[in-house]
């Protein structure tokens, strides 16, 4: 499976979900469900190393400001989340986490962020298709996030870190 295919789906289910990540990761279990095995685990790759790569400080500062606070399973959920809203915006805030500001403009803490099902619609898939669980990835997981530790809980910094996050999410 190439990105662009990947992309793809990921696209796909979130449209036909209207956006709802409960719904997005129903779509992608049934999008997944007619690939081959091989091809679910390509997907299940591909998702990981960019759940993964997401697994930053800034972003985490981001998903902190945008969530109101977020616990090491919130910012887990929000990665799958960020994931879900496909390419551009993924891309995006990773490129500058502050920039997250403008490409979730309809952002609602109360509605969005949080797409744990997406980080396991691949095991669901494999599993109807073979009736056995998704293999090991083969992709170490990181021990700390990347970059250079953020006091949360420090406005100043924070407002001087996430200036556009800030405006609209800060205290």
């Amino acid at each position: 499976m190439y990105e662009t295919d990947f992309w793809q789906l990921i696209d796909e289910s979130r449209d036909a979900a209207d956006g709802d990540p409960d719904d997005q990761a129903d779509a992608l279990v049934e999008r997944l469900a007619q690939l081959t095995p091989d091809d679910v685990i390509d997907f299940a790759r591909l998702f990981e190393a960019r759940f993964q790569r997401a697994y930053r400080t800034d972003l985490w500062g981001a998903a902190h400001l945008l969530l109101d606070g977020a616990s090491e399973d919130a910012f887990d959920f929000f990665r799958c989340w960020l994931i879900g809203q496909g390419r551009e915006v993924f891309e995006g805030g990773l490129h500058h986490p502050d920039d997250l500001a403008d490409l979730l403009s309809d952002f609602d803490d109360e509605e969005d962020g949080d797409a744990e099902d997406l980080g396991y619609a691949a095991d669901e898939a494999h599993e109807q298709l073979t009736g056995l669980p998704l293999p090991d990835l083969g992709i170490e997981q990181p021990r700390a996030p990347e970059g250079e530790p953020i006091d949360f809980t420090d406005a100043v910094a924070m407002a001087d870190r996430f200036p556009k996050l800030w405006e609209r999410y800060g205290e």
